[in-house]
């Protein structure tokens, strides 16, 4: 880090120049770069998505999209069976077929199956697949079904059209704010806290850095996206991730020179100090972020993969930045933006000295409250439920809504939008129809006439779901289903409801080897940055921890509906969205380590010192206290703009990423790490010399019993901001 800085303040001019272009060629591409990225949700290798697959390209239609559900409530005196009625309603679904590309429809006119009406015979329903571009957003034909649809009357009665993505979109009111605005109006938040936290000007420069690493980043992975598919969710992250990672890395930097210059030290000697030991600590603790993306690749989920490769650049792209531009503004017009100079060093604060020295006094006691905070949190996640949000839980009101209450009111359910494609051969198409009826969980089997339902020597049979597919017993009768039509020869399943179980046993079957990797990496990262056993053992172990708190938030506030509703009008979902959580966990197990590396660091350069423990977590703490929860609240306003998105999802990843990031920089960071620090005493710093000469670091033998290393004795003397002392036995 010394020659690196060295040779940055030697070429000021070379390095401005240099990230100047960077960062005007990434905002001038950065659209070419949004549309590069990938929107494929492909899972090779399994069933429910091979078959979905060829179902799409072979047919035109559906695959891994749901059906349009069209249903209709015919009035009190009035059922499918009036005289009538089935030639009404095998119009009107003609008429709307005809409004979509590559339509395919079935219904209890074309069928005679008694799994499309309600046992009241009031309330039926159709199932409508039509062609589906790829990627995400408004079905080119949807505008033309509803105009066709809405002018349909029978019996008095209308359609109502509902589906999973017409419930997703139904009150969403667009798209919502762009990428760029997210960030934009997360900086906005940043730059306010800044202000607060430094007092002066210098609250631009980490703007300014993140100015230069988004647009940056953006390029690198417009690189990237040439060469290999990266999804368009790397965007997001981008924009708000980056936003938090280079602030934060900016914010320990800066902090850290205003306290050198009030010791003394100017111009290059301070930068230089200050990229030896924050410098230093932005390094570890980039690495370890990128380490917590890398870690995706252990997946065998295209799509995640390229989030893990293409995220990795952005704490790379900050940490080159923090360490080589930002180096040079601080040695040039940082002191002339030091101005008013409010708070005039980042030294010791009264208030955090003042709650390291009780949490010291009374670590015990911190101890328990934590781990009993975080206990409870962690309890909901013993139920937690993977899969798609609940039918409910996608929309409050539209005519999507009004279709699937409809339904729910008839007995029907939310079965039919999870419906099961099933692929056979045409010779074998009856001994599969014969086989899927009656199983449990579903409302019954059919296999269409006619030349959208057969293709080549292929035909396609339905199987509509009684439960949401999403839930247990939806999951339960997928099994069966997929039992079932395994017993005839050539017959397979596919369909939304069968990829996205498929989903989550690729994802979470592999989670153990994704979780070793990532920890053992970490934890050999970390001893070398601490030069201890213990810390970056505690370091790993409360990060699971913390995410485990997050994970059982979700739980509680979203699978459980104990929030969602009172503060997004959104009802319980039944379940966590598939990628959520291991998106949380990858983000989260990097994010948080960077405020373990930030006090970590500072307590083992004060222990080093004076090799006292309790100094060394007093002095650490009251060092870092500000920064630690500056950056938090950064983060967690880049997050709550990430939750202004519409789509139930994003607000679901949204709280587990504003959640975990709370709840680390306080639960844990500041009440349990010092706690145990203190706990442990001069164990903390044990690091043999066996292991110190494989990692080819100095060792860190075992302190003596009794000395001040174990946290027992020792005279704390205190400097504050203000210059004033303290001295506390």
């Amino acid at each position: 880090m010394s020659s690196l800085t060295r040779w940055v303040l030697a070429h000021k001019r070379m390095v401005v120049v240099l990230w100047a272009v960077l960062a005007v060629v990434g905002f001038a591409s950065a659209g070419k770069a949004t549309d590069a990225l990938s929107k494929n949700f492909s899972l090779p290798g399994k069933e429910g998505f091979d078959v979905s697959q060829q179902i799409s390209n072979q047919y035109g239609s559906g695959g891994i999209s749901n059906p349009v559900v069209p249903v209709i409530t015919l009035p009190s005196g009035t059922t499918v069976d009036s005289p009538g009625i089935r030639a009404q309603l095998a119009a009107a679904y003609a008429r709307m077929a005809a409004t979509v590309t590559k339509s395919r429809i079935v219904s209890w006119t074309s069928t005679g199956s008694n799994a499309f009406v309600s046992a009241d015979r009031h309330t039926t329903f159709a199932l409508l697949y039509g062609y589906v571009p790829p990627g995400f957003g408004t079905l080119p034909w949807l505008k033309s079904l509803q105009a066709a649809t809405g002018s349909i009357s029978i019996a008095g009665a209308g359609f109502h059209l509902t589906g999973q993505e017409l419930l997703r979109t139904s009150t969403s009111g667009g798209d919502g704010p762009g990428v760029f605005t997210e960030a934009l109006l997360g900086g906005v938040g940043a730059l306010i806290v800044l202000a607060v936290v430094f007092g002066s000007f210098l609250a631009v420069i980490p703007i300014l850095m993140a100015i230069v690493a988004i647009p940056t980043t953006f390029l690198l992975v417009w690189g990237l996206a040439s060469v290999t598919d990266v999804s368009f969710i790397v965007q997001f992250l981008i924009a708000l991730i980056g936003l938090g990672v280079s602030i934060d890395y900016s914010l320990l930097v800066v902090l850290r020179w205003r306290e050198e210059r009030l010791h003394g030290l100017r111009g290059d000697a301070a930068v230089q100090r200050v990229m030896e030991t924050s410098g230093a600590a932005v390094v570890f603790s980039g690495t370890t972020v990128a380490v917590g993306l890398l870690a995706l690749v252990a997946l065998p989920v295209p799509f995640l993969r390229s989030v893990g490769f293409g995220g990795m650049l952005i704490p790379l792209v900050s940490v080159a930045v923090a360490t080589t531009l930002l180096p040079v503004l601080l040695a040039t017009i940082g002191p002339w933006l030091d101005r008013p100079n409010r708070r005039r060093s980042a030294d010791a604060s009264r208030f955090w000295t003042g709650w390291a020295r009780l949490i010291v006094r009374r670590r015990w006691a911190a101890t328990v409250v934590a781990l009993v905070i975080l206990g409870a949190l962690i309890s909901p996640l013993g139920h937690i439920v993977v899969g798609d949000p609940s039918a409910d839980s996608l929309a409050t009101g539209g005519d999507a809504r009004i279709g699937l209450v409809a339904m729910e009111h008839a007995g029907i359910g939310p079965g039919p939008l999870d419906t099961i494609e099933v692929l056979a051969p045409s010779a074998q198409a009856p001994a599969a129809l014969a086989r899927l009826q009656g199983i449990q969980g579903t409302r019954g089997a059919v296999s269409p006439a006619g030349p959208a339902w057969h293709r080549g020597n292929t035909a396609l049979l339905s199987v509509v779901l009684t439960a949401d597919g999403s839930t247990a017993d939806g999951r339960a009768s997928i099994d069966r289903v997929r039992t079932a039509a395994h017993t005839v020869p050539g017959v397979r399943i596919g369909g939304n409801a069968a990829y996205n179980e498929d989903f989550v046993s690729a994802v979470y079957g592999n989670f153990p080897l994704m979780l070793a990797l990532i920890v053992v990496v970490t934890f050999v990262l970390l001893t070398r940055a601490f030069r201890s056993l213990l810390l970056p053992l505690k370091a790993v172990l409360l990060n699971l921890i913390s995410l485990g708190a997050a994970w059982g938030v979700l739980v509680l506030v979203w699978q459980d509906g104990h929030g969602s509703n009172a503060i997004w009008g959104i009802p319980a979902t039944g379940s966590i969205t598939s990628w959520i959580p291991v998106m949380v966990f990858a983000f989260l197990f990097g994010l948080s380590m960077d405020y373990e590396v930030f006090i970590l660091s500072r307590i083992r350069e004060e222990y080093d010192a004076s090799g006292s423990t309790t100094r060394a977590i007093v002095e650490g703490v009251g060092r870092t206290g500000r920064l630690v929860t500056s950056a938090a609240i950064i983060l967690f306003l880049a997050f709550v703009s990430l939750g202004s998105s519409p789509g139930t999802e994003i607000k679901i990843l949204a709280t587990g990423l504003a959640v975990g990031i709370l709840l680390d920089a306080t639960v844990i960071r500041m009440l349990l790490v010092p706690a145990l620090l203190s706990l442990f005493g001069r164990w903390n710093w044990w690091l043999p010399a066996g292991v110190a000469r494989l990692l080819r670091v100095q060792p860190s033998p075992l302190a003596p019993r009794g000395t001040a290393a174990d946290g027992l004795v020792g005279d704390l003397a205190l400097t504050y901001a203000d210059g004033s002392k303290e001295r506390s036995a």
